[in-house]
């Protein structure tokens, strides 16, 4: 009598845990766009008050720390999707898919190493369309709602 039965076991990723949404990849593009905003309203200190200019710095090497973890996490995010969870089957429904899985995680290296705010509102174009076809793929409306 064998311990353990030989049935084949199906998943379409490592963990079938089932459990996706797109929700985490535009919460952390949604920091993108701030902490770029945040950078982008600083202003540098007038010279000679160096309590200020220390404050300015630590202020822009934060908001730059959480704008570069932001984007690697939101990468991360999107390529579990394209790599545990889209199908063929989905790729046949929305041929344009492939394509903006990998815009999206170029504009998410491209958030990494510049501050623009155009590219950090395109990121979020991008995720919005992820999240369009993903809701799709499970024959669901969910709205787009952004937390900031």
């Amino acid at each position: 009598m064998a311990l353990f039965s030989k049935k084949p076991v199906y998943a379409h990723c490592d963990g079938p845990c089932g459990v996706y949404d797109p929700a985490s990849a535009r919460i952390a593009g949604e920091a993108v766009l701030s902490m770029t905003k945040k950078l982008l309203d600083l202003h540098t200190p007038e010279t000679g008050n160096d309590q200020a200019t220390l404050a300015y710095y630590n202020t822009m090497t934060r908001y730059i720390q959480i704008k570069e973890e932001e984007a690697e996490k939101c990468k991360k995010e999107v390529l579990i999707l394209w790599t545990d969870y889209f199908k063929p089957v989905h790729l046949e429904k929305f041929p344009e898919l492939h394509d903006l899985v990998w815009q999206t995680t170029k504009l998410c290296s491209s958030n990494k190493h510049e501050v623009s705010l155009e590219h950090a509102e395109e990121l979020m174009t991008h995720l919005e369309k992820v999240h369009t076809i993903f809701w799709k793929t499970k024959d669901r409306k969910v709205e787009w709602v952004l937390a900031s």
